[in-house]
């Protein structure tokens, strides 16, 4: 196994110390890292859940296989940034495929849970880091995958995070948004109704054209196209691309 590099410090993409972003980083890695880990790795895991729960698990599980079909079914040979790796469900399958991953999430205690799952024989083809996943450090990719980890971000952060990632992939970058649709809109209205210290960080919907629409207005070169989206009881999330 490769050391883990630690990113916490090194946030050295120049927009990221914008207060906007930052906070919300902050709140991300407080709640993932301290709140709701446990939560996270037995819904990552074949452990019994309510039937809440089992409609959010199946809805990531659809939406990972949809991801996957983005890439190339042989990895061999493609670096790939697992950036919100979380509990390591799509790192598995990457290095499955044969690619070398680099998998990062804001945070550690996750980081920590996914490491110990991958199998001992994958072991060689996963780097695993802590911090942001926008880190110019971690180097250049063939393919990005950010499965649920730009959620929590306006249009203009979302825009400026995939023109980042955009000059250090030369290949797909598949990501997933929160859509705009009537039952999210009623769930995000319901959710601010929670006193502060009780609320997950709150996920921002967006229009898949007026994303896309932003996504260029900060320096996106590549089509911003909406591939598919998955409605699974709690969970409903919208495909994404930036393809060369």
């Amino acid at each position: 196994m490769r050391d883990e590099v630690t990113l916490q410090d090194r946030h050295d993409t120049p927009w990221a110390e914008r207060p906007g972003y930052r906070d919300t980083r902050a709140r991300v890695e407080t709640y993932f890292d301290k709140t709701a880990t446990r939560t996270w790795e037995r819904l990552t895991s074949d452990a019994p859940v309510s039937k809440i729960r089992q409609t959010v698990r199946a809805g990531r599980d659809r939406m990972r296989d949809l991801m996957l079909d983005r890439l190339p079914a042989d990895l061999r040979g493609h670096r790939v940034l697992d950036a919100g790796c979380g509990a390591g469900q799509m790192t598995l399958e990457l290095a499955k495929r044969g690619a070398q991953v680099l998998a990062t999430d804001i945070s550690p205690s996750l980081v920590d849970i996914a490491r110990r799952r991958l199998p001992e024989e994958l072991l060689p083809q996963v780097q695993f880091a802590s911090g942001d996943m926008l880190c110019p450090s971690l180097g250049q990719f063939d393919h990005v995958i950010a499965m649920d980890s730009l959620i929590y971000y306006d249009a203009a952060d979302i825009g400026r995070a995939l023109a980042a990632l955009e000059q250090r992939t030369s290949g797909v970058i598949a990501f997933t948004v929160a859509p705009r649709t009537r039952a999210l809109m009623t769930m995000w209205y319901a959710g601010k109704l929670f006193p502060r210290s009780d609320r997950s960080p709150v996920m921002i919907p967006h229009d898949a054209a007026k994303l896309a629409f932003a996504a260029r207005a900060q320096g996106v070169q590549n089509p911003v196209a909406a591939v598919e989206r998955v409605a699974s009881g709690f969970y409903i999330s919208q495909l994404m691309e930036v393809r060369r």
